[in-house]
């Protein structure tokens, strides 16, 4: 399978509930459920680990992401992730990444491989 990065980086393909959602695998789900839930402080069911990867729209994710800012921006202003934002790095993937360093690793590492026409801001237009 190709790899999918979410918008803040955090590649979903590597993500344990994408993986037991690819495999359909319900003690893998528990595992998980068991596991997110002590360690975010609240209770996470296992039937709410499906997630089908923050990219495909449509599909199944976690509860999560249907309130992530990050997300919402990403999908409203059409970019493959972050990486390819005009207006990167944004006061929220800063403060996601305080967290998530591996994820701001894996933004660096796309956006240092992007031609740099894609990197410059659109010239704001006179009225």
């Amino acid at each position: 399978m190709e790899k999918m990065t979410a918008f803040c980086g955090i590649v979903c393909t590597d993500c344990e509930a994408f993986i037991a959602t690819r495999e359909d695998n319900d003690a893998k789900r528990r595992e998980i459920a068991k596991s997110w839930s002590k360690e975010f402080g609240h209770e996470i069911k296992p039937e709410e680990i499906n997630c089908d990867g923050c990219l495909n729209v449509d599909e199944r994710h976690i509860s999560y992401c249907g309130t992530c800012e990050i997300r919402q921006c990403g999908i409203e202003k059409e970019v493959e992730n972050c990486a390819y934002c005009i207006d990167y790095k944004c006061e929220k993937l800063d403060k996601f990444h305080e967290q998530a360093s591996k994820a701001k690793k894996t933004l660096e590492e796309i956006r240092q491989k992007l031609p740099k026409k894609t990197l410059q801001k659109k010239p704001k237009t006179s009225k």
